[in-house]
């Protein structure tokens, strides 16, 4: 998949150096996430469903 063309948005969270966080940006029917610091390192695609879930977890954290 074709990512060069993507929004990719960082955390509100980020460290004080925006680059202690990861990477989101919408891909069709899933969420993409990549390290900040290391963005040619690899890209994780993970279902919508199952990343709403797991925000949900990390929001009761």
């Amino acid at each position: 998949m074709d990512l060069n063309r993507a929004a990719w948005r960082k955390s509100s969270h980020s460290g004080p150096t925006h680059s202690d966080c990861v990477e989101l940006a919408n891909a069709p029917a899933t969420v993409a996430i990549r390290d900040t610091k290391d963005r040619d390192g690899g890209t994780l695609l993970v279902g919508r469903e199952n990343f709403r879930r797991f925000a949900g977890v990390v929001k009761t954290l």
